[in-house]
């Protein structure tokens, strides 16, 4: 069995794979290679065939986020490394990515330079969604939509139930590793630009990404999402409070509802807090194991 599984989701990249896949089987050619073609209606099968990597075919495109879910079940490497498969990842970077997961880290993000995003609009969500993140997970986030990383096979599939079926499986699956205790590095790379049209749209998709920062937010950090509006609301009852007292002399029903929503809020993130820990029930288990190994 391979110790080593690269998996890429590909849809209608008949055009960009032959040459990633020539640089994957010619630099790696003990490494399993594992094209998921999610519904193309080109030769993406065919091309892979051709090459001599194995192909697995979804009937119909269920998204980049199910094609990593089917590539991570079906792969039998101890390691998984995922990249695009429109020549927008360098082969030659994972054995950089690699030597993070040897040195002790379980999960290693090749983290885009802020030059090689394909426009402005890009790298200022980028930005953005990369401090956002930060502040919910408490940990510094570089490069939250990277689609180029390595990870423990064991530990990843752990999260597969939680990972979203479109694009932004890396949002989640780096939050649920900070969040589990699992060490993650970040790895400076150089993104190429990619062959064809995006499957990505910035507005539609960035608007997507944004929301499932908070609800991964809500449901790995309850209490860092919580409490912030918990205050927000107590410190707007106070301070309407003491408005009404002085120019009327009265407590008022809003400043009332104010803070019973605030005490609201405060209660559903810590009922929140132990929901979100059932998420990580065994996960002590696998870090006992990744010690002994």
């Amino acid at each position: 069995m391979s110790e080593l599984s690269i998996v890429l989701p590909a849809k209608n990249e008949a055009v960009n794979l032959p040459p990633l896949l020539a640089k994957l089987t010619g630099q790696y050619p003990g490494a399993e290679i594992i094209v998921v073609d999610d519904g193309s209606t080109d030769e993406t099968a065919g091309v892979c065939r051709a090459a001599g990597v194995r192909v697995i075919s979804h009937p119909y495109s269920l998204g980049n986020g199910a094609a990593i879910k089917t590539g991570a079940r079906c792969a039998n490497g101890n390691v998984l490394v995922f990249m695009d498969a429109d020549g927008q990842h360098d082969p030659a970077d994972i054995p950089r990515l690699l030597a993070k997961i040897d040195a002790g880290y379980e999960m290693a993000v090749g983290a885009r330079q802020a030059d090689t995003h394909a426009s402005l609009g890009r790298r200022m969500a980028n930005y953005v969604y990369n401090r956002f993140a930060s502040v919910m997970t408490g940990y510094r986030i570089e490069d939250l939509t990277s689609g180029f990383r390595a990870a423990r096979a064991r530990h990843f599939r752990k999260f597969l139930y939680l990972l979203p079926n479109g694009f932004s499986y890396p949002t989640t699956s780096t939050m649920a590793f900070f969040r589990s205790g699992f060490p993650v590095a970040y790895v400076p790379i150089r993104a190429s630009q990619r062959g064809g049209k995006s499957h990505i749209r910035l507005l539609r998709d960035g608007a997507r990404f944004f929301l499932i920062i908070l609800k991964i937010g809500a449901l790995f950090s309850p209490m860092r999402f919580f409490a912030p509006l918990s205050l927000t609301f107590f410190l707007t009852a106070v301070c309407y409070y003491a408005y009404t007292y002085t120019t009327m002399n009265r407590f008022t029903n809003m400043s009332a509802v104010l803070l019973i929503y605030s005490l609201s809020l405060l209660l559903i993130g810590l009922v929140s807090e132990q929901i979100s820990a059932l998420h990580y029930r065994g996960v002590e288990d696998d870090q006992r194991r990744t010690k002994r190994d």
